[in-house]
């Protein structure tokens, strides 16, 4: 299943990323200057198979981990209070307090916010001096910052000792780091198909069973979201029907009639897969696409010449995933048909782990 970008979303925060996987010096081993052994956290990125904008809607969503993510390397501080963090791929350094991190802009919000979250929830974190480095391609709608959330906190937590018992409970950590620190009200989607996805499957996620970007329009699009909910007296989206939806003012009535016709969509999917009918799966996808494009406008210029390219190119299927206002376009092809120029082919890959 192909993957292919176009051009990069405005408006969000640098975060760590890097063209190759981390070499044998940043694998786990032991640094005499520290007082403990290295220890490395890999978070995967992920693809939406389809369920798009329906996770902060209690809805229902396909996503898959990818082989490409995050990687947070580290051992104990020198100075026990201290956390001290290099972000290889950029070239730069933080440094603050346990106690009283503040807050930085761009990617130091990330590993500022981890620290106060954890703590927060209760984990004693210890000081730490940390490596970030990573392959998933930013901006493209793969969830290169939930990776990094997670990634973060796997690390800070094995570093202190701490054992995560409960992935859910982290993932919603991850969330409030994402929305309280960054800026960005995303649902779960991300940080739970990063923690809980499995090689070769695709993890259906309920949101409605583990409840709860910026500059994007992605949260502009959420606030239509609890504005169409207060009108139409329900809890979330999830639970409205298309002919009292169709009573809403503009936009208001597409954007229901998205997340409902999306959440039939994904169980639809379900059983497409479980019959192998891949022309089922890419008709789905098209109907995704549609969808996103038309009723939740979350389409460019750019995604609709890509979408047209790959279909041309003899693609099943093809839809715009991530938040959207760019990032990438997954296609469906027949096993064995070419990928097309710029594309790369993914497979489900696990979810985030203590190397």
């Amino acid at each position: 299943m192909p993957i292919t970008g176009s051009p990069e979303r405005p408006g969000r925060d640098e975060r760590p990323g890097r063209d190759e996987r981390p070499g044998r010096d940043e694998r786990p081993g032991r640094d005499e200057r520290r007082r403990g052994p290295i220890l490395t956290a890999f978070a995967p990125g992920r693809v939406n198979l389809i369920g798009e904008h329906t996770d902060y809607n209690d809805g229902l969503a396909l996503p898959f981990a990818i082989t490409a993510g995050v990687t947070v390397s580290g051992g104990p501080a020198r100075r026990p209070r201290t956390v001290s963090v290099q972000a290889v791929d950029l070239g730069e350094r933080d440094e603050f307090e346990l106690v009283d991190p503040g807050y930085a802009p761009g990617w130091r919000a990330f590993v500022r916010g981890a620290v106060i979250e954890l703590q927060s929830a209760g984990y004693a974190l210890t000081g730490a001096e940390l490596r970030i480095s990573g392959d998933v391609p930013r901006r493209r709608g793969l969830s290169s910052s939930a990776a990094l959330e997670v990634a973060l906190c796997l690390a800070l937590l094995g570093i202190a000792g701490r054992a995560v018992t409960d992935r859910i409970a982290l993932a919603r950590i991850c969330s409030r780091i994402e929305s309280e620190w960054v800026g960005a009200q995303t649902g779960l989607l991300d940080q739970l198909a990063s923690l809980l996805s499995s090689w070769g499957k695709a993890l259906r996620i309920d949101s409605d069973e583990p409840r709860s970007l910026r500059d994007s329009g992605y949260n502009a699009r959420r606030e239509e979201c609890r504005d169409a909910c207060s009108r139409l007296g329900v809890h979330s989206l999830r639970d409205a029907d298309l002919e009292r939806a169709a009573q809403l003012p503009p936009p208001l009535d597409r954007r229901v009639r998205h997340v409902i016709t999306e959440n039939r969509r994904v169980d639809q999917a379900i059983a497409a897969l479980t019959s192998a009918d891949m022309g089922r799966l890419g008709e789905l996808l098209n109907a995704s696409h549609a969808s996103l494009r038309d009723d939740y406008e979350v389409s460019t210029s750019a995604v609709e010449a890509t979408v047209a390219r790959l279909l041309a190119a003899g693609a099943l299927g093809a839809r715009i995933v991530g938040g959207g206002f760019g990032g990438s376009v997954l296609a469906l092809l027949a096993p064995g048909a070419p990928l097309p120029a710029g594309a790369m082919e993914l497979v489900p890959g696990a979810g985030a782990q203590l190397l």
